[in-house]
């Protein structure tokens, strides 16, 4: 599984358009943020990183999954990788593993530019400032890794890459969820603290207030745990043209 992780690491890295894409989104927010700072004020930086993170699972999220989910399946390689004998279990854990991988440097990254760049204009965030922002940011990236992973159930199910990335911004602009929640309310409140929002916010809740973090851990682990599962199930079933 390392041979297949390293070369699909090194796929997505030789992607030219990923750095296009991603250079393209700094200069936006830098563009963004320079236009607001003549209305900055002292929460701005923290307040601003929080409105940017909202934005990072369908923005940043979904350039990652169409670049290591979905582009297997418009250039056939899914089915030589299976051809070639490599399980697909494997190539099921692979994929998360590449998505968590990129997802991490990316997460990590934004928050130190996004910092950077309101230094830059005057604004200057202090350790607390970090750490909110950072907390914040951990909650996006569960998401992004959550809905991923769900998402990746439709990749191996249907293996149409245009239903599986409008599956996964539907779910990162919480339409799905915001259907749910509703239906939710009206038959079982308690039900919508079980949606991944729902065990993220108890999850950043715990570790804002120094409060227990074992159960949305495990809540969370459990979710993206049977997601995998699926997803092998799902593509052991599917029978693939060579």
């Amino acid at each position: 599984m390392l041979k297949l992780i390293h070369g699909e690491f090194f796929r997505v890295l030789h992607k030219k358009n990923i750095y296009i894409y991603f250079i393209s989104l700094a200069v936006a927010s830098f563009l963004l943020a320079l236009s607001r700072s003549g209305r900055f004020n002292t929460y701005s930086i923290v307040k601003d990183a929080i409105n940017l993170f909202y934005f990072m699972p369908p923005l940043a999220g979904g350039f990652l999954f169409s670049a290591i989910y979905t582009d297997d399946l418009n250039s056939k390689n899914l089915i030589t990788l299976v051809g070639f004998g490599i399980s697909k279990t494997k190539i099921v854990v692979a994929k998360l593993l590449l998505f968590v991988l990129f997802g991490s440097f990316i997460f990590a990254l934004v928050p130190l530019y996004h910092c950077a760049v309101y230094a830059i204009l005057g604004q200057v965030a202090t350790a607390d400032m970090m750490a909110t922002i950072y907390a914040a940011l951990f909650k996006f990236f569960l998401i992004t890794i959550a809905f991923a992973s769900l998402s990746g159930i439709a990749v191996y199910s249907l293996q149409r890459a245009t239903f599986a990335i409008v599956l996964y911004i539907l779910l990162t602009f919480n339409v799905i969820s915001g259907l749910l929640k509703v239906a939710f309310n009206t038959v079982a409140p308690n039900l919508a603290s079980c949606l991944i929002s729902g065990i993220t916010d108890k999850l950043l809740a715990g570790i804002k207030g120094g409060g227990a973090i074992a159960l949305p851990i495990f809540e969370y682990v459990i979710y993206v745990a049977i997601t995998v599962v699926l997803s092998v199930v799902v593509f052991h079933k599917k029978e693939m043209e060579f």
